[in-house]
């Protein structure tokens, strides 16, 4: 009964290469030990598919997301950590001495930086989005500043082996419908903001896609008109 203690395999395989992400140095420190910066999430077609911020240690927020389901993005059925294939982040040192209590204007002035960083990587997944929308059900603040985005580190965070089982398209035509399902019994069991049924339609946008280019594929259609 040992084994029954240990977790499954791909949950195994994300938090171990989860760590190893999260453990690599860029520009002389841990990616995940940076405070304050924005993370972007990438499906298995490269897909932008969620944008965030944080304040509390990319670590933190980052595991949060896609290990242990306590953040409203995966309770409410708008992330599945298992269609994260790769993350970027985008740290902003500079600030990661600073506390609110501290030096609650300087505190003040780097949340605002932070604002204003997020607000230009949302709109950059957008843009490079193929439908032109990302899965956060909120839309960031406008900026009260102006920045320039800093350099980032992007880095897969699946083994090959779990991208063998999971980049084909069957399995994740499957684990999308059962997420846009979730999403979907979530609405319409509560009162729910527009943003959530914005997200709702991106879901089933990117699961039309995909169903679609696996169609055209095994139907021979590919390259004559198909999506």
């Amino acid at each position: 009964m040992d084994d029954i203690k240990v977790p499954p395999f791909e949950t195994d395989d994300l938090r171990r290469n989860l760590s190893r992400y999260l453990d690599t140095r860029f520009k002389g420190e841990k990616v995940g030990n940076y405070k304050f910066g924005v993370y972007a999430f990438f499906d298995y077609d490269g897909e932008p598919i969620y944008v965030g911020p944080t304040n509390e240690k990319l670590r933190t927020r980052i595991r949060r997301h896609l290990t242990n389901q306590r953040t409203d993005a995966v309770a409410m059925s708008v992330l599945d950590p298992f269609e994260v294939y790769e993350i970027e982040v985008w740290p902003l040192p500079q600030f990661d001495d600073l506390t609110k209590s501290g030096a609650p204007g300087e505190y003040k002035q780097a949340c605002m930086h932070l604002d204003a960083l997020e607000f230009a990587i949302f709109e950059k997944a957008i843009k490079e989005s193929e439908f032109k929308a990302i899965l956060n059900e909120k839309e960031p603040p406008t900026p009260r500043v102006k920045v320039s985005i800093p350099d980032s580190f992007r880095q897969k965070v699946v083994s090959e082996e779990v991208f063998l089982i999971r980049r084909h398209p069957d399995f994740r035509i499957a684990r999308r419908a059962l997420t846009l399902a979730r999403l979907a019994q979530v609405i319409s069991e509560r009162q729910v903001k527009p943003g959530l049924r914005k997200t709702l339609l991106t879901q089933a946008k990117r699961l039309q896609w995909l169903a679609q280019r696996r169609y055209d594929h095994t139907s021979g259609t590919a390259g004559q008109g198909g999506a």
